[in-house]
């Protein structure tokens, strides 16, 4: 059966300024590779899934700039452009009706455009597998991830026995909101949870029925429109009903509702990157645990993370300790490690003003 893959690249990435801003977000941009995040997502699965395969769901303020940003291989025609956002349900049943009215009942995956990946083999061997498993089971599959500490920022996932004779393959029996510190340190104590990466495995068949079981009104609003889908109309078409679609995510809208879903507990150097103290655990350090990108002189300077987006400016410092620094052409940002998680309300501040030029 035919693999294509679906990555999802709407997001502005507000934890990542100064470097990342709404037309120009963190998946565009080189963090933690000479390429944008989105190249590497796409590298990623290759081997699994051909370029020309790909899919992309984006915004219009982005998609001008990612057509000149992906690989000269990648099929433009094969970018989908949101109008406006709607979380992710709708996104993904634009992407799967599409798809299936081109190739038929097709297996699709749903990945994030913007994640650091260190071990690509397991990675391609855990994809196929999925692949694999949404294929022969017809059921959607999701990857979940063994946590690495007891962290309170993503949701988890709770698996119960096994899928028939599948030794990697589990049933999935809920998915769990974000938890405390205590309840994260009894969740990785008692190796039944693993973190909700947010990717999704399935047959394009598979999600359609779920959408029509789950969420029969967004379903039929697109039915209202697969004629024009893959035609020179599709975007008038999409750009007409987009605005009158509920905003809600597959998790809430379908995931926690549908008892069909398998997930695969994995271990691939995982790191979602969600903020600018995790861009650490990516890159070696220096002696003093510093995590340098961009020329920089220092004295007395340990457990600083300190990057320049052009790398023309020398950056330097004196006597100081977990810091965060960031030079851009139009803003600098110094920022205690600590305080990382509060980058947005530094953004929502600047939106108070009214620098927009900023944003």
């Amino acid at each position: 059966m035919k693999k294509v893959a679906v990555i999802m690249a709407g997001g502005g990435g507000t934890r990542f300024w100064p470097i990342s801003r709404m037309s120009y977000p963190k998946q565009l941009v080189s963090l933690t590779s000479s390429e944008p995040m989105i190249n590497e997502t796409i590298h990623h699965f290759e081997k699994v899934v051909p370029v020309n395969d790909t899919f992309i769901v984006t915004n219009q303020e982005q998609a001008a700039l990612m057509k000149d940003m992906l690989p000269g291989s990648f099929d433009k025609t094969k970018i989908l452009i949101e109008p406006v956002g709607k979380n992710t349900a709708p996104c993904i049943l634009y992407a799967a009706m599409r798809i299936h009215k081109m190739y038929g009942d097709t297996l699709m995956s749903v990945l994030p455009a913007d994640h650091h990946i260190s071990d690509v083999t397991e990675y391609e061997r855990i994809l196929s597998l999925a692949y694999a498993t949404a294929e022969e089971t017809n059921k959607i599959v999701t990857i979940g991830l063994w946590p690495t500490e007891p962290a309170t920022g993503y949701g988890y996932i709770r698996f119960g026995e096994r899928e028939g004779d599948r030794k990697e393959v589990f049933q999935l029996e809920r998915f769990v909101e974000k938890p405390d510190k205590a309840r994260a340190q009894e969740y990785i104590q008692s190796r039944r949870y693993l973190w909700n990466s947010g990717m999704f495995i399935w047959r394009t068949s598979v999600i359609l029925d779920a959408f029509r079981a789950f969420l029969p009104d967004m379903y039929q609003t697109f039915a209202s429109i697969e004629d024009d889908l893959n035609t020179e109309n599709e975007q008038n078409a999409i750009n007409t009903i987009y605005p009158t679609l509920e905003s809600i995510s597959v998790d809430y809208g379908i995931m926690e509702k549908t008892k069909d879903v398998c997930v695969i507990p994995a271990e691939f150097g995982w790191n979602d990157v969600g903020s600018w103290d995790k861009l650490a655990e990516v890159f070696r350090h220096t002696e003093e645990e510093n995590v340098i990108r961009g020329p920089h002189v220092g004295i007395d300077t340990d457990n600083c993370i300190i990057f320049s987006k052009s790398g023309k400016r020398m950056i330097t410092t004196v006597g100081v300790s977990n810091l965060v620094i960031v030079d851009t052409d139009d803003a600098i940002m110094v920022i205690n490690r600590d305080n990382c998680q509060d980058v947005k309300k530094l953004v929502e501040e600047l939106r108070r003003q009214g620098r927009t030029d900023l944003l």
